[in-house]
């Protein structure tokens, strides 16, 4: 009987919720809110340490190799530091012992021309300034590179071409001379002026005739092999407006097993050299790398702009030269027996002055190199775009230069930026430059996949 009252009561209650639902109507299905926010953008481009990338190509070079590198480097610091004093001491012996009057007298009774007497006396310094420096040179530029494994010379061979720069040089100070000791008779106070201009007119003529007449005498030049590299090179070089015919590769395996490449040339014909050790030793990349830095100078006409540059340097020289001659003169005159600056008898000591005032102004005349240099790396990475193959060729270059030098001696002594400078700016190019494809696919140092 409960049961029954009790399901009763269980279904009356159901009738009556359902007559509720059926008042209010339908209701909607329950919900469940949902917060949602914007999914984050994947960044997906490798990442570059550009010091830990310099550091890493600079570990490559270590040990008794990265000790060798830097005592060829300082070895030679000190060897220029000799060759200064050494010049300085032949000019000093030939004006302070009167050697240089004594050799004017000799010419002046020769002949009672000037233009004769300084070609006579120019003659004779220049083959006694050739026997002095033979013993230094040949130490520096045969048997210190023999120890170094940079020469591939013979001592004949070395010697023969020591004695074409002798008659060069003869040829040169014969023919010159006179034009210059007229000159200083003719313009008289302001002859620092126009000797400094014609200097700079001469350098213009060397430039000019170097690669066409100059160069030969020492290496043969030929076109570029043919072959994938030419191809390559070809295009690189015609992107950039520059010839073919422009690029040439110079025998330099008969006398260094240094790699290297510059532009030569001027006023219609400049040129690309390649030596053929750069073929030989450096991959195609780093061909590329090197070739791409050159066609920067050539562009850019960076053969103009030294010359304006350097230019104002030399009439600094003549100037610093006239000032020292004046109280040199006056102070030592009497030993010197030359009281004049038109005496051809003072060529010894204008030259010493010429030689220090280079030394003195070597951090402006090498920094404006290395703008020149830092330039052209920027170009050629745009224009070969191999920044690795770049680090890796001025790794090769280790023998001759010392990677890592400290600031004060690359400001004074480097004429290029130092390979640790160059590898950060290879670097810093390849990190601006990570996203881009044929970049991107490198593999280089640093790189880090997210």
């Amino acid at each position: 009987m409960k049961r029954l009252i009790l399901c009763a009561a269980l279904l009356l209650a159901a009738c009556a919720t359902l007559s509720a639902q059926a008042q209010e109507g339908p209701r909607a299905a329950p919900t469940v809110r949902i917060e949602s926010g914007q999914l984050p953008v994947l960044d997906t481009t490798p990442k570059l340490d550009v010091a830990a990338a310099t550091k890493g190509y600079l570990a490559r070079v270590t040990g008794a190799a990265r000790e060798r590198s830097d005592a060829h480097a300082n070895g030679g610091t000190w060897l220029a530091l000799f060759n200064l004093l050494y010049g300085l001491g032949l000019a000093g012996a030939l004006m302070m012992f009167g050697l240089s009057a004594r050799l004017r007298d000799w010419a002046e009774e020769r002949t009672h021309s000037r233009t004769y007497q300084a070609m006579l006396y120019a003659a004779i310094l220049v083959t006694l300034a050739a026997a002095a420096v033979l013993p230094p040179a040949l130490y520096q530029g045969y048997f210190r590179a023999q120890a170094y494994g940079l020469s591939n010379q013979g001592l004949l061979a070395w010697l023969g071409e020591f004695g074409i720069v002798f008659l060069l040089t003869l040829a040169a100070s014969v023919l010159c001379l006179p034009v210059f000791y007229a000159t200083i008779r003719a313009a008289r106070e302001t002859w620092w002026l126009w000797c400094g201009g014609l200097t700079i007119l001469l350098v213009i003529v060397q430039m000019t005739i170097t690669p066409v007449f100059i160069a030969p005498l020492f290496n043969d030049h030929t076109p570029l092999p043919d072959g994938a590299l030419k191809t390559k090179i070809t295009a690189l070089a015609a992107a950039n407006q520059i010839p073919a015919a422009a690029i040439q590769v110079s025998d330099a395996s008969r006398q260094t097993s240094r790699i290297f490449a510059h532009v030569t040339g001027f006023l219609g014909t400049s040129r690309i050299t390649l030596s053929d050790t750069l073929l030989q030793q450096g991959s195609e990349d780093e061909v590329l790398a090197v070739v791409g830095h050159e066609i920067g100078h050539y562009v850019m006409g960076h053969a103009t702009r030294n010359l304006l540059m350097q230019g104002l340097l030399v009439l600094l020289g003549f100037g610093f030269a006239a000032w020292a001659f004046h109280i040199g003169a006056d102070l030592f005159g009497g030993m010197w027996q030359v009281r004049k600056v038109e005496d051809v008898a003072s060529l010894p000591a204008l030259v010493a002055l010429l030689g220090l005032f280079a030394v003195l102004i070597l951090p402006v005349s090498n920094s404006i190199s290395r703008a020149a240099e830092h330039q052209a790396d920027l170009y050629g990475l745009n224009a070969a775009r191999k920044p690795d193959a770049f680090a890796t060729v001025l790794l090769k270059l280790a023998p001759t230069r010392k990677l890592e030098p400290g600031e004060l001696e690359e400001a004074v002594f480097y004429g290029h930026p130092a390979a640790r400078s160059r590898i950060e700016t290879a670097m810093g190019w390849k990190a601006q430059h990570i996203a881009e494809a044929d970049i991107r696919d490198m593999a280089g140092l640093g790189v880090i996949a997210p």
